[in-house]
């Protein structure tokens, strides 16, 4: 059985975003020391090679902190390096195939960006472990992402707790070590 996993601050790491490879190791350590609680690596601009070289050295990182660390969309990348799991897109392979592929073990998401989506992924109940809905606003981060679901598509999609995904607020920041405190600070007030 997959073990229990908290989203109330859930980092999607771009190295790009970070200036490149030893920058995002850097924010990522910064992030999880203060109290991020799931590490996604997302990096749609790089090669594989990259993305594994990255991840390679990321995940004995989250494993000190006793978080999970999953691979965006390169179920190939998940199984190389050993990661918690993987986040798919209505693009990606679907869900019940990335399941199988994983394992029972495995930590599983997927995306969601209107209530029609988020109603089709209840045929996956039991295969993936949590949907990502979104984007709640507009996003330089994802040029590809869905139509903006605001915050009432949230609420209407939500079935479940919910918590909070960063990217620029901590990949960009002068400071991602203050950056991360402070949305842990917001999300745990606003428990």
């Amino acid at each position: 059985m997959r073990s229990s996993f908290d989203l109330s601050l859930y980092l999607v790491l771009d190295p790009v975003q970070c200036d490149g490879h030893d920058a995002a190791v850097a924010v990522a350590r910064a992030a999880l020391e203060s109290g991020v609680t799931l590490v996604q690596l997302r990096a749609p601009e790089w090669h594989k090679r990259a993305w594994f070289d990255l991840a390679r050295e990321l995940l004995p990182i989250t494993r000190a902190h006793r978080v999970p660390f999953v691979i965006n969309d390169h179920v190939d990348v998940a199984l190389a390096v050993g990661a918690n799991g993987v986040h798919v897109d209505q693009r990606d392979l679907p869900a019940d195939i990335t399941r199988k592929m994983l394992g029972p073990d495995a930590l599983i998401g997927l995306s969601v960006s209107n209530l029609a989506e988020a109603e089709a992924a209840d045929r996956f109940d039991g295969i993936i472990d949590y949907v990502g809905a979104g984007p709640v606003w507009a996003t330089p981060t994802k040029t590809d992402a869905s139509a903006l679901c605001g915050i009432d598509g949230i609420v209407a999609m939500r079935a479940q707790p919910v918590g909070i995904a960063v990217v620029s607020a901590i990949c960009k920041a002068s400071n991602p070590r203050d950056a991360a405190a402070l949305a842990v600070t917001i999300v745990q007030s606003r428990s």
